[in-house]
């Protein structure tokens, strides 16, 4: 199994997870922590939802870099929702030169045409955007410190990120084939980390830990284990165990009540003690979930669950959170 993922140059964070488990608002928060201290990240989502834009509150994204939010110490993030037919027409003028014929292409429909036929040509061409970003450099250094990529839901990451296979029926050699090598050369690398996003439920958990075995047996780096909306108990240990097993102190929990102004009639204290029971379920089921995520041997981040949803605050919060962070 993987060992703890040092994060020191690394340059392009994939963040990946099951569906439900906030992988959007976890690699939005990401951005902005690495924003922190004046660096440049760019942010991307490949999936034609427009996360980005409704997460930060903007206006809906184009296929170009825009900035959208500023980091919690000094920095920028920069957004990009990369539209797969756009890159096969930037493609096509930056190796091809075609220019308008390739926008021509796109009025007859022979883009979709050949992104249907071939579906790992469409991945090869949203991660190439991605590459490209990553490699590109003014002046003698890097456009962007940091670029951070909100990936496919962990049910086609490995899909996704493995361009070599995706392409090895449609294009033995030549450019696409080259252009496959590079990225694949980069997602290999000491520069990509891929992040796993999920809850501390069986299925997310146990998603994240089949995801984590696949991309290790192509050959790609595991970075972090980020556990979003984790429960923190309020209970102390033993408290915790008598709530499971409905023991509580009846007498203390009317003495409280009392002390607060709060009338201690019997369906008060029963409803107090069922919620009691419910929390410490939920914290039991939790733990034993993050032990199997643990064992896993790959760095784990917990993330709370922020109090009144997600909005562009809370999402400082949780970049806060993260950059409190060893692993970050």
């Amino acid at each position: 199994m993987s060992q703890p993922s040092d994060l020191s140059g690394v340059r392009l964070h994939i963040v990946t997870g099951k569906g439900g488990t906030g992988k959007t608002t976890v690699a939005a928060a990401l951005a902005l922590a690495l924003a922190s201290g004046g660096k440049k990240v760019l942010l991307c989502e490949v999936e034609d939802r427009q996360g980005i834009a409704s997460i930060f509150d903007v206006a809906p994204l184009p296929y170009a870099e825009r900035r959208i939010a500023v980091g919690p110490d000094g920095g920028e993030v920069f957004a990009l929702a990369i539209d797969t037919e756009a890159a096969l027409l930037e493609y096509l003028d930056m190796f091809y030169r075609l220019g308008k014929a390739g926008k021509a292409l796109d009025r007859f429909g022979v883009i979709d045409f050949a992104t249907t036929i071939a579906p790992g040509l469409g991945d090869v061409l949203l991660t190439g955007k991605v590459f490209e970003a990553t490699r590109r450099s003014e002046a003698g250094r890097p456009t962007y410190d940091a670029v951070v990529l909100d990936a496919p839901p962990t049910g086609r990451i490995g899909r996704f990120l493995n361009v070599n296979t995706e392409v090895a029926g449609i294009a033995k050699v030549g450019l696409i084939r080259n252009q496959a090598d590079s990225i694949m050369g980069l997602l290999k690398s000491g520069q990509t980390r891929i992040h796993l996003v999920t809850s501390l439920e069986e299925m997310p958990v146990q998603e994240t830990l089949d995801s984590i075995i696949e991309l290790e047996g192509i050959g790609l780096p595991i970075g972090v284990i980020l556990v979003n909306l984790a429960t923190e108990s309020e209970l102390a240990s033993g408290d915790l165990h008598a709530a499971v097993r409905s023991e509580l102190d009846e007498t203390r929990i009317e003495a409280t009540l009392k002390e607060a102004g709060v009338e201690a009639d019997p369906p008060v204290v029963a409803g107090l003690l069922e919620l009691a029971r419910q929390h410490g379920e939920r914290v039991m089921l939790e733990r034993e979930q993050q032990t199997r995520l643990e064992a896993a041997g790959v760095p784990v981040v917990a993330l709370p669950d922020v109090d009144g949803g997600i909005d562009l605050g809370a999402l400082y919060e949780l970049a806060n959170q993260l950059c409190a962070s060893a692993e970050f």
